[in-house]
């Protein structure tokens, strides 16, 4: 069985902590990055985790770069789905492209980058989906029209992709963290950040490590039973039913 893993959006933030979570439980990983060629290289040297340049809202560079990771480290077993945007805005005053840009980077993704290594894990019988939605795409947020009807759209894309695949050995998952403590969360207004720790019951924001421990879960095989679940992480900010 393969052990390559991709994690998009791989080298910063949530994405950082899964990578290197991956790799601690001995997982070949490869990092997806689109802009930050820098940040990229730096967690290279500072993780040897290999990381790979492109957009994941581009159906023919998502091809490419499933093929040039299976060159080098194998057939794709576990795919985490974890790019994403904001573009926020107050929804009459947003334009197409605030709209546009976070529909193709957070949703149009789950197309992009599941359809090029679904065919093999299904002719394989194996293969980890991990999707990362949001609390807000539970809840919806004001100011995040577009980011939480793409991640609401994450939910109902893993439920469908998992009854599709369950019976090939694939499981499809999602988790919705709440605010983590990640270099975004960090830049908002000190007063605007207690506010939304206020509003958390357990008082604290979550760590990215904390979400990478239950990728890794839903990544190895004693979660082979576990698919078409949501998880929430996010310390009883929400509660959503069923």
């Amino acid at each position: 069985m393969s052990n390559t893993a991709i994690v998009t959006g791989g080298t910063r933030g949530i994405g950082a902590a899964i990578s290197i979570a991956l790799k601690e439980k001995g997982y070949d990983v490869a990092a997806t990055y689109a802009g930050n060629s820098q940040k990229a290289e730096e967690f290279t040297n500072q993780t040897s985790i290999k990381t790979f340049k492109w957009d994941v809202s581009d159906p023919e560079a998502c091809v490419a770069g499933v093929q040039a990771v299976e060159a080098e480290l194998g057939a794709v077993e576990v795919l985490v789905n974890n790019a994403g945007i904001t573009r926020d805005g107050w929804f009459h005053k947003m334009d197409y492209e605030q709209w546009s840009q976070v529909i193709r980077t957070n949703l149009d993704s789950m197309f992009t980058m599941s359809r090029p290594v679904v065919e093999s894990m299904r002719a394989r019988g194996s293969g980890r989906i991990i999707n990362i939605s949001s609390i807000n795409g539970q809840k919806g947020q004001i100011g995040q029209t577009n980011y939480s009807a793409a991640k609401a759209g994450v939910i109902g894309f893993t439920k469908a992709l998992a009854q599709e695949n369950a019976r090939k050995g694939i499981t499809v998952n999602c988790i919705c963290p709440g605010y983590i403590n990640t270099d975004m969360v960090a830049a908002v207004p000190e007063k605007v950040l207690e506010s939304i720790i206020g509003q958390i019951p357990v008082g604290r924001l979550g760590k990215a490590e904390e979400i990478a421990s239950l990728v890794t879960y839903l990544a190895s095989k004693e979660a082979a039973f576990m698919t078409g679940a949501v998880m929430t992480m996010n310390g009883a900010q929400y509660i959503a039913n069923g």
